[in-house]
């Protein structure tokens, strides 16, 4: 196989003459990944011999413990299908913020990518996603697309020519999507606390999640609100319908909402489809400090797993597992803390829904994924806490009035017998 831009059928695809041995393999994530590609290599990677493969945020079974046989697998997080990587041992974490990731995948040796075909024009669209995926373009050795018919063509500053790639596949399949969102009585609670805070005229990032979904789609009784995200939901669509999205009252990027991956369903990537609206962005770009502090009112909207009485953040593991990510929570809420009228929000709900344990803790009982100096606003179904110019003393007395009432008392005596931070 030789020569750049070729088209090749999937079956003809002899990835040991395109990975060799140690080499660090790469491709989006969730809907973006080209599972047509990633099936083939995992099937192949006997021929290989041992090499990496960087993955993001997995919906697909296109990896099974099993493969660890052959391939170390690393990633951000250890959300979606990662969690049977996690459960097995099968997967390294990188715990660092986002802005990182990238940096962190070079040298890059080979990248797959899934785009839409071309225009009219010979261009080809990165598909739904560019954040990490955009500097390792021209570093990867090889680049190998599926071209997708399936895939829609969002617009971006980032478009691709055939000789761009090395080699070119043709696999039509509907995209893997994000799961419906089911919204508890808890959930509906905490985002009426958050749609109260939110004004007209903000731009809002939405981490990764069940709660950061229901509270975003609550929002659709404000006005010219923006977006300026590492990922776009399908919320995304309800405000538009809704006439709080427009964008219009951002001063950079006015009408278009700004995001670095498509994280939805099939209906969210059929609305976006050529959708002048929207725009993806690399994540140098959607995560850039000085950009989220010229933005106002920037409000951030993140969740966690527990938060303690100081407002130190773990939003990475529980029981011991990896289930999250360091991510970009840190980084958006420090823009939104500079942000003039900006909302560094954390939302979560005080109890664990099955154990009923609490979620607001006297001390953390895993990492500090966001430090106390970052934190900005807690909520909960009982109430805001807004730590920001706060000192210690007073956040404890603010965090544990967000607490569940039944957890009160038994925070407040940790405290009290010298056990707290």
């Amino acid at each position: 196989m030789t020569g750049r831009g070729q088209h090749l059928p999937l079956t003809a695809l002899d990835w040991s003459a395109i990975v060799r041995a140690g080499d660090m393999v790469v491709w989006p994530q969730a809907g973006a990944e080209p599972v047509a590609l990633t099936r083939s290599l995992m099937a192949q990677r006997h021929r290989i011999g041992g090499f990496r493969a960087a993955v993001g945020l997995s919906l697909s079974d296109a990896l099974h413990p099993d493969h660890a046989d052959s391939v170390s697998f690393l990633s951000y997080c250890g959300s979606g299908n990662n969690a049977k990587l996690v459960r097995s041992g099968a997967l390294d974490i990188l715990p660092l913020p986002y802005t990182q990731f990238a940096g962190a995948l070079l040298p890059v040796d080979v990248l797959l990518l899934q785009v839409p075909p071309p225009n009219a024009l010979g261009w080809f669209s990165p598909g739904i996603a560019l954040e990490y995926i955009e500097p390792l373009i021209s570093a990867a050795r090889f680049v190998v697309a599926q071209v997708n018919d399936q895939a829609p063509a969002v617009p971006s500053g980032c478009t691709l020519q055939a000789s761009d790639f090395d080699y070119i596949v043709e696999a039509s399949e509907p995209l893997l999507s994000m799961a419906e969102v089911q919204a508890s009585e808890t959930d509906r609670r905490i985002a009426g606390r958050v749609a109260d805070l939110v004004e007209d005229g903000a731009t809002l990032q939405a981490g990764i999640g069940r709660l950061p979904d229901v509270i975003l789609s609550r929002l659709t009784g404000q006005r010219d609100l923006g977006i300026h995200s590492g990922a776009l939901g399908d919320w995304a669509m309800t405000l538009t319908t809704a006439g709080a999205l427009t964008n219009a009252a951002k001063p950079r990027d006015q009408g278009t909402s700004v995001c670095g991956i498509l994280m939805g369903s099939q209906a969210l990537y059929d609305f976006a489809h050529e959708n002048a609206a929207i725009r993806l962005a690399p994540t140098s770009y959607t995560h850039d400090p000085e950009i989220l502090a010229a933005l106002p009112r920037l409000t951030a909207i993140n969740s966690a797993i527990e938060v303690d009485l100081t407002g130190q953040i773990n939003a990475e593991t529980a029981g011991g597992t990896y289930v999250g990510a360091v991510g970009g929570a840190a980084e958006f809420l420090r823009g939104a803390h500079r942000s003039p009228g900006g909302l560094p929000i954390v939302a979560l709900a005080s109890t664990v829904a099955k154990s009923g344990k609490s979620r607001i803790v006297d001390r953390l009982s895993e990492p500090v994924s966001t430090c106390r100096s970052d934190a900005g606003l807690i909520v909960t179904e009982h109430g805001v806490a807004d730590l920001r110019g706060k000192t210690l003393a007073q956040r404890r007395e603010l965090m544990l009035a967000i607490a569940a009432p039944e957890h009160r008392a038994a925070l407040d005596a940790c405290g009290q017998t010298g056990t707290g931070p």
